[in-house]
C-alpha cells in the first residue's frame, strides 16, 4: 500500500467527523439548545448579581458563585424541573461552544483563533457546569467539592514544584480574560456578534447599554480573581485565593464596599438580560 493511500485512508475518520460537526452545528435543534444555553447563562449571572445586590442593600443576601446559584435554583419551588432544564440549556451552550472551537465557524458566523480558544475553555467551563448541575440534580453535589473551594485547589498546586508561577499564572490568566471582556464591553465588540439589523433604535440602545455594563461588571470579578490568585502565590497563603464569590465578599468589604458591590451587582443583573437577549439576537 503506497504512502498516499495510507494518508487518505488514514484522513477518511477524520473528514467524516468533521461532515458530521457541520451537520451538527447547521441543525436547527443545535441552534435552539445553544440559544436556550445563553438563557441558561443569564439566570445563573442573574441570581448571582440579585444575591449579591441584596448583600449590598443589607437586605439578607449572599455572595455566591455559579455553582451556588445551582443550589439556589434547586431549592426553589419546583427546583428539580427547573435545575433539569438548566443542565440541557448548560449542556448545549458547552456543546455550541465546543463545535465552534472546533470547526472554526457556525452556519451565521466565522471565528478567528482567539474566537476558537476562547470558546473551547468556555465550553470546557460550561460542561464541568452542567455536571454540576446533575450532581445537584441527583444529589450528589457538594458545596465543598474542589470546585467551589479555590483555596483548597490552590494550596494543592502551591505544594507543586513551581506552583508558586503557575498560580501566578493562573491569575495573570484571570486577569488578561478581566481586561478582554472590559475591552469588549467599552468598545462595543460584542455588537458584532449580534444581529444588530434586525432591532430597532431602542432595542439596540438598551441592548448596547446592558451589554456595556455586564462585561465591564464581569471584567471586575475576573481580575479581583486573578488579583487574589497573584496575592495568594506571592505570599504563599493559599486562605487569600477566592472564586466569584469571594471576590464579590471582599469587595463589599473595601471602602465604599456597598456602594461598589452594588454598581459590580448591577451589572452581573445586566450582564444576565444581556445574556437573555443575546439567545434572541446572537448570530450562532
Amino acid at each position: 500500500m503506497t504512502t498516499v493511500s495510507m494518508a487518505t485512508k488514514g484522513g477518511a475518520p477524520a473528514r467524516e467527523a468533521e461532515r458530521q460537526g457541520e451537520r451538527v452545528a447547521r441543525s436547527d435543534g443545535f441552534e435552539g439548545l445553544a440559544r436556550a444555553g445563553l438563557v441558561a447563562r443569564g439566570v445563573v449571572y442573574g441570581i448571582i448579581g440579585i444575591l449579591a445586590l441584596k448583600l449590598a442593600l443589607g437586605d439578607g443576601g449572599q455572595a455566591t458563585n455559579q455553582q451556588g446559584a445551582l443550589q439556589t435554583i434547586a431549592q426553589g419551588p419546583f427546583g428539580k424541573v427547573l435545575l433539569a432544564l438548566m443542565a440541557i440549556g448548560l449542556i448545549g451552550y458547552a456543546a455550541w461552544r465546543l463545535i465552534r472551537a472546533a470547526l472554526g465557524h457556525g452556519p451565521e458566523q466565522s471565528d478567528d483563533t482567539k474566537d476558537r480558544i476562547a470558546g473551547f475553555v468556555s465550553g470546557i467551563a460550561y460542561a464541568a457546569l452542567c455536571v454540576t448541575a446533575l450532581q445537584i440534580l441527583f444529589g450528589s453535589g457538594s458545596s465543598g467539592g474542589p470546585s467551589n473551594n479555590p483555596n483548597g485547589t490552590t494550596g494543592g498546586v502551591l505544594d507543586w514544584p513551581a506552583g508558586q508561577v503557575i498560580v501566578v499564572i493562573a491569575g495573570l490568566v484571570f486577569i488578561g480574560v478581566g481586561l478582554d471582556q472590559a475591552r469588549k464591553g467599552l468598545k462595543k465588540e460584542f455588537l458584532e456578534d449580534s444581529k444588530t439589523e434586525e432591532m430597532s433604535s431602542e432595542v439596540r440602545k438598551a441592548f448596547t447599554a446592558i451589554g456595556v455594563s455586564g462585561h465591564v461588571a464581569r471584567a471586575i470579578v475576573f481580575a479581583l480573581v486573578g488579583w487574589f490568585l497573584i496575592r495568594a502565590a506571592v505570599e504563599y497563603d493559599p486562605d487569600k485565593a477566592v472564586g466569584l464569590d469571594g471576590a464579590l465578599a471582599q469587595l463589599g468589604k473595601a471602602a465604599y464596599g456597598p456602594i461598589l458591590l452594588g454598581l459590580v451587582a448591577a451589572g452581573l443583573i445586566c450582564f444576565a438580560a444581556y445574556s437573555v437577549a443575546d439567545a434572541r439576537y446572537r448570530r450562532v
